[in-house]
């Protein structure tokens, strides 16, 4: 995008009045790349995916296996076998998280959703902090991802690793995954594509031949917590509310889609419909593994008594044999990596968006792009800030306090763009005008996925013993609050120092939104 002068703002614009109607540039007929400049963009990234290779990206973000793997142990260890019932709540928050993006996504199929479409929908200091906050969601949940993996590389050659030998590793995924990003969009999406394959033995192959054929309890067992929430000394409530803050973990990531619309065909029809998608079925697929891990499980009391802190391989290699240890470490070593590629790659593709517009630190730098079409400035940024938190487990284990992190950090900006769209609503500023549109029920549903995020927010946030090692250092107890917070203050000074909404108000990107395609700025 070519940098515009600044311009008064057309008060009578649809922009500002938010009476959004679908411009003669972005009908059916319309290229990707006419809808793209009538919102002020010219292509820059490589527009090559289609809906499958959309939806990749989205199932390899949200990941059964990185999903469910990460926090099994944890939910099983504090509500026992009963723990899986927090994620079909989970799911169902989220799909309707999801209702609402796919209204805001066929209208404004754009990379930096959650900016793009707030400084839409409400004034700019609000959409820049949007933003902001959105952004480190998805770098600090790459942190949690590139941490998670790490255990599973040492189980690989049988080591017990340290605190700081996670870290490090940890490290060096980050940057392996980095480079590879580098070439762009196509080799992203075949290492997304390998990564569907790895999820398919590690988690639809696996998961029913353990329920089939490896069952070793009743389904009784989904309903006994085991005595966990004595064991941990908090009531049986209280547990409950902590498994579900953790396993809102499992069904993040779905807005990989959207970060990578702008190289998606016809990313108006195809990215909501790739989010759908993407989410029901990492959804079914982490409840049936949920449920089989459980059940063929010899001994789940072992897991709330901390004896195993690898339920899921426990139950794998005990149903098909100890020749399937190395394998399975394999295939779940590939779904992370793919994981974390794909989601790191919509956070470069997420700063890139914030960049071109001028209003992130070191703009001219994070906005570049190679000559594989790849926004090298926002990975090497999304890099860094990732790899910043990782000293979060540097003195002791810190798998519990990293979910919350990662989950906190996302959740929060859910519930900033739930709510922003739901007030457009109300006061008429905003009607969906695009493909997707769910009429009427679009208000309930936007309710709906207001109140559940902002429950999910504070139950994360609430500092836990439990979801923390024992003996924990106190920032491990609190990270998702401390997290949350210092990113929202860092952003509130960037704001007030910078004053960077300045650029948004007067020399944002310009966007034709009337029949006649008069020029309305932001």
């Amino acid at each position: 995008m070519t940098d515009t002068p600044p311009r008064s703002p057309n008060l009578t614009g649809p922009e500002l009045t938010g009476e959004t109607r679908e411009p003669a540039a972005t009908t059916a007929a319309a290229s990707d790349s006419e809808r793209l400049a009538a919102l002020g963009y010219r292509q820059e990234l490589r527009r090559s995916l289609g809906v499958l290779g959309n939806i990749s990206m989205g199932f390899a973000v949200v990941s059964p296996v990185v999903g469910l793997y990460a926090v099994a142990q944890v939910g099983m260890s504090i509500y026992g076998g009963a723990w899986v019932w927090a994620l079909p709540i989970c799911l169902l928050g989220q799909m309707l998280v999801v209702c609402v993006y796919s209204e805001l996504a066929s209208q404004w199929p754009l990379a930096g959703g959650a900016y793009q479409w707030s400084r839409r929908l409400a004034g700019p200091t609000f959409a820049w902090l949007s933003g902001w906050m959105w952004q480190f969601a998805v770098m600090f949940a790459n942190t949690t991802v590139a941490y998670l993996a790490s255990p599973w590389f040492f189980a690989l050659f049988g080591v017990t690793p340290t605190p700081t030998q996670l870290v490090l590793v940890a490290v060096g995924f980050m940057v392996c995954c980095t480079l590879v990003n580098a070439y762009g969009i196509n080799m992203l999406r075949w290492f997304a594509s390998l990564g569907i394959a790895a999820e398919a033995v590690a988690s639809v192959g696996v998961g029913l031949a353990l329920l089939l054929f490896y069952r070793q309890h009743g389904f009784g067992l989904l309903t006994d917590t085991l005595n966990a929430p004595a064991t941990t000394g908090t009531g049986s409530l209280a547990s409950f509310l902590a498994v579900i803050a953790v396993g809102g973990w499992a069904f993040i990531g779905f807005d990989a889609c959207v970060s990578t619309a702008e190289e998606t065909k016809d990313a108006a029809r195809q990215v909501p419909r790739a989010m759908r998608y993407s989410l029901l079925s990492v959804g079914a697929v982490v409840i049936l593994n949920a449920v089989s891990v459980a059940l063929a499980h010899p001994d789940p009391a072992a897991v709330v008594a901390g004896k195993d802190l690898d339920p899921v391989t426990t139950a794998v290699t005990t149903g098909l044999g100890s020749w399937s240890d190395k394998p399975f470490i394999i295939v779940v070593l590939i779904s992370f990596t793919a994981c974390l590629m794909a989601s790191q790659g919509g956070a470069a593709r997420g700063l890139y968006s914030l960049a071109r517009d001028g209003v992130f630190p070191f703009s001219e730098q994070v906005r570049k792009v190679n000559r594989h079409k790849a926004p090298i400035g926002g990975l090497v940024a999304a890099t860094l800030v990732s790899c910043a938190a990782l000293p979060l487990g540097l003195r002791s284990a810190a798998m519990g306090s990293l979910i919350t992190f990662g989950t906190a950090a996302t959740f929060l900006p859910f519930f900033l763009l739930t709510v922003v769209a739901l007030t457009a609503r109300l006061r008429g500023t905003w009607r969906p005008a695009g493909q997707v549109s769910y009429g009427r029920w679009g208000t309930l549903l936007n309710v709906l996925a207001a109140v559940w995020t902002g429950l999910e927010v504070i139950n994360i946030c609430w500092p836990r013993t439990i979801l923390a090692p024992p003996g924990a250092p106190w920032y491990q107890v609190w990270a998702a609050l401390l997290g949350v917070g210092l990113v929202t203050l860092a952003g509130v000074g960037y704001l007030l120092v910078r004053r960077p909404q300045r650029l948004m108000q007067g020399s944002g990107p310009e966007r034709q939104d009337t029949d006649e395609l008069a020029p309305a700025v932001i």
